[in-house]
């Protein structure tokens, strides 16, 4: 009854496969090989336009590098004060941005409102000595506590932002969580919607340790910029082969959709236990995150049968799924909370 997070799964065996597939006889390093290659080419079809990508192994990787090519280091980037680059990075975007600041928005279920940012966009004066001039607008799609923007809710930030000529950066950790959810396609949850950067993950969804930046549109013209400050930060693999081994296994035949369908049924399921027992959930389940006030006792009783979560800064408990949740773990974990 591991529910602390979906990183805690294994590695899905087809995944596991290709990658042993990917380790015989010598082949092309830093990104040159034909896995690599393959995935670009898969990720241009599943996104239904030409981009290019850059692998890498974390996702903290993948949004720093990101949005170091979107904000100087005299910049600033906005974001929700609970979003993962805040909370959870330990000053990476920072550090790879050379001191580029986060600027925090509210908003519920950690998407940023649409109001607020309105107001601190109209705020923003580039040509003021005394401010940090805001360049990029980073979202989260699951947001950090759980919930998912829909295409249109995208596209009404981006747009903002783009009036007030920011880059849009999406934080996708769990964006296949946030697709099978939603019903939106990729192309109408990023691109279509007005994101230039994407930070794709799969580690979450089965894969040993594989992120994409994945660029769009004019952002494809920071590629080289993107490789340089890649390879300065230690993050340009000699052996990419078995990052784009991954992400083609992890992509082949919807593979990384029907293991995000899998892990959301779990969580749906996990989500009616809670409720059945008295907890009140706090943020919507729109993906594999569960967010919930406990019963009293129910911790105790919970941690005492063997299962693992998370105290939430708010008083709340969360419950991560994966692909790997077995049905059994969910009956055990329903049982602990009605003894």
């Amino acid at each position: 009854m591991n529910f602390m997070s979906d990183t805690a799964a294994p590695a899905h065996p087809a995944i596991l496969e290709a990658m042993v597939a990917a380790a015989t006889g010598p082949a092309p390093s830093y990104g040159n090989d034909p896995w690599t290659k393959a995935a670009r080419d898969t990720l241009c079809k599943v996104f239904e336009t030409d981009l290019d990508i850059w692998l890498v192994s974390s996702g903290t990787a993948a949004n720093a590098l990101g949005l170091s090519i979107l904000c100087p280091s005299h910049g600033g980037v906005l974001c929700h004060q609970d979003a993962h680059i805040q909370t959870d990075e330990r000053g990476a975007p920072e550090f790879y941005t050379g001191g580029g600041k986060l600027i925090l928005l509210p908003g519920k279920h950690a998407r940023i409102d649409l109001a607020a940012l309105k107001t601190r966009l109209d705020f923003n004066d580039p040509d003021f000595v005394h401010e940090t001039p805001v360049h990029a607008l980073s979202l989260s799609n699951l947001t950090e506590n759980g919930a998912a923007y829909r295409p249109f809710e995208i596209q009404e930030r981006a747009a903002l932002a783009r009036e007030a000529c920011l880059a849009v950066h999406l934080d996708g950790a769990r964006l296949a969580n946030a697709l099978v959810s939603t019903g939106a396609s990729p192309a109408e949850m990023t691109w279509r919607a007005g994101v230039d950067v994407l930070s794709f993950g799969a580690t979450k969804n089965g894969a040993v340790g594989c992120e994409a930046i994945i660029l769009f549109g004019a952002a494809r013209k920071r590629l080289q910029e993107l490789q340089i400050r890649a390879k300065r930060a230690g993050h340009m693999p000699p052996k990419m082969r078995f990052l784009g081994a991954q992400m083609s296994a992890y992509l082949k035949d919807g593979l990384w959709l029907d293991l995000a369908r899998r892990a959301n049924m779990s969580a749906t399921t996990l989500a009616a236990a809670l409720t059945s027992a008295g907890a009140k959930l706090t943020h919507p389940v729109d993906g594999n995150e569960v967010f919930a006030h406990l019963p009293p006792g129910a911790a105790e009783r919970l941690q005492a049968a063997g299962a693992g979560f998370y105290p939430w800064p708010d008083g709340s408990h969360r419950f991560v799924t994966s692909w790997a949740t077995e049905p059994e773990e969910i009956e055990a974990f329903a049982a602990a909370l009605e003894s």
